[in-house]
């Protein structure tokens, strides 16, 4: 009775095991879910897209009509050294949301629901991270258009724009997997935030982002 006992006990953990294992194509699945999820809660929510539609036109036009003329000489002569940094700065600024949106569903007992779930583990994670993609191709889209808008034509076409797109794109969704950790680490969204900047301006302001190498300082 008790080896009878313990094999009815037994039989069902392992079933559990069986079905909590999950094959690729349904983790592929569940995390295009995930990222419909997400994208469905930026537009329920504009002010968590504000930094996606604002900033790629609000940066350009500020940092071009206010400091070209210092810094380039003129709007048009600075255009080719501002559009690629303001995207590599919105786009990196961008990447922090994947913590900041990691703590708050964590905070709000969100992953939990979805530890009971009968998804792929890594979806929530891979789901916020592919929606965030999309947001930095929104961001790569309206940089340049802003930019095409005030004079700038790239030197290396089309396929310069796409190629230095994806590279930006490359650099923010690695960087997001840095800032999930902090999201998990952290006490709060707001200091998850707080620490991303402490990552983001070093890499733009320190850098030749926005001025020409030949100006910063030798040694």
């Amino acid at each position: 009775m008790e080896n009878e006992a313990s094999i009815a006990t037994i039989v069902p953990a392992r079933e559990r095991k069986l079905k909590n294992r999950t094959t690729f194509g349904q983790a592929m699945r569940d995390t295009v879910t995930m990222a419909w999820r997400n994208l469905l809660k930026m537009r329920r929510t504009p002010e968590q897209f504000a930094d996606v539609a604002i900033q790629p036109i609000l940066f350009p036009v500020m940092f071009g009509y206010l400091f070209g003329g210092a810094i380039g000489g003129s709007v048009a002569a600075y255009l080719p050294q501002l559009i690629p940094g303001i995207l590599a700065m919105t786009i990196l600024t961008t990447s922090q949301v994947t913590g900041q949106q990691l703590r708050e569903d964590m905070d709000k007992g969100v992953f939990n629901r979805f530890k009971s779930l009968p998804i792929a583990r890594i979806a929530p994670l891979s789901g916020a991270l592919l929606a965030d993609t999309t947001r930095y191709l929104i961001v790569a889209i309206l940089t340049f258009v802003t930019g095409y808008v005030m004079g700038y034509r790239p030197g290396g076409g089309m396929v310069g724009i796409v190629g230095g797109s994806l590279l930006a794109i490359g650099v923010a969704w690695c960087l997001s997997w840095v800032f999930a950790l902090i999201g998990v680490l952290a006490r709060s969204a707001g200091s998850v935030q707080a620490i991303a900047f402490l990552f983001i301006f070093p890499l733009t302001f320190l850098s030749n982002a926005f001025v020409p190498v030949t100006t910063l300082p030798v040694g």
